[in-house]
C-alpha cells in the first residue's frame, strides 16, 4: 500500500491543508483505496491563494483539526493502511512541511513524470536537458494534460482532489513502484 499526498499552504508559508490517498499496486496500476483529508486550524483562517478550494460540500469534506490532531490522525491512517512509503509531486515541498512524517520514506513523482527516460509522452518537440529532463512545462497540470490529452484539465488546489489527480499521473506513466526508488528524497 502506497501513500500519496498533497499539501495547501496559506499566504505565511504554512501548512493549511493535507490531503491523502491511498492505493494498492497491482501489475503496475494503483487502485484507490482511502482518503483522508484534514484543514488545519488555524494556519487555514490566515488565508492564502487558493483558500476558496479548501472545502468542496460533499464531495472531499475536510476536517478541520489543530496541527498536532490531524497529524495524529494522518499518522494513525497510514499505519491502519499498512502505509510503506509516501509519494507526492514536488516531494521536497511537501516533505519539508510535515516534519511529522520524516520516518516515512518519500518519492517524488515529479522525477519520474519531468524525464524522458520514464515519459514516453515527452517527445522531441519538448526542449530538455542532456540529462532528459524537461527544461519547462513539468508542473502537475502540464503533465496530467500531457498524459491524459485532456487540454482543459485545471488542477483544483484542493488538496484531497490533488493527491487523487498525482496518483492518476502514477497510474498514466504506468511504472511500478521500484522505479520511484531512484525519486526518493533524502
Amino acid at each position: 500500500m502506497i501513500a500519496v499526498l498533497d499539501t495547501e499552504t496559506n499566504w505565511y508559508d504554512e501548512l493549511m491543508s493535507v490531503g491523502i490517498v491511498t492505493a494498492e499496486e497491482e501489475e503496475n496500476r494503483f487502485t484507490p483505496h482511502d482518503t483522508i483529508y484534514r484543514i488545519i486550524s488555524p494556519a487555514y483562517t490566515a488565508g492564502g491563494m487558493f483558500s476558496s478550494s479548501l472545502i468542496l460540500t460533499g464531495e472531499c469534506d475536510g476536517i478541520i483539526a489543530e496541527r498536532d490532531d490531524a497529524m495524529y490522525d494522518i499518522r494513525r491512517f497510514l499505519s491502519a493502511e499498512k502505509v510503506s512509503g509516501i509519494y507526492a509531486y514536488n516531494a521536497r515541498f511537501d516533505h519539508r512541511l510535515l516534519p511529522e512524517l520524516g520516518d516515512y520514506d518519500w518519492y517524488d513523482i515529479l522525477r519520474i513524470a519531468a524525464y524522458r527516460q520514464f515519459n514516453p509522452m515527452i517527445t522531441d518537440a519538448y526542449e530538455c536537458f542532456k540529462t532528459g529532463r524537461m527544461k519547462n512545462g513539468y508542473g502537475v497540470e502540464d503533465i496530467y494534460r500531457m498524459l491524459s490529452g485532456e487540454k482543459t484539465y485545471s488542477e483544483t488546489h484542493n488538496a484531497q482532489r490533488d493527491s487523487v489527480d498525482e496518483l492518476n499521473i502514477m497510474n498514466m506513466l504506468g511504472h511500478p513502484s521500484s522505479v520511484y526508488r531512484i525519486a526518493m528524497i533524502q
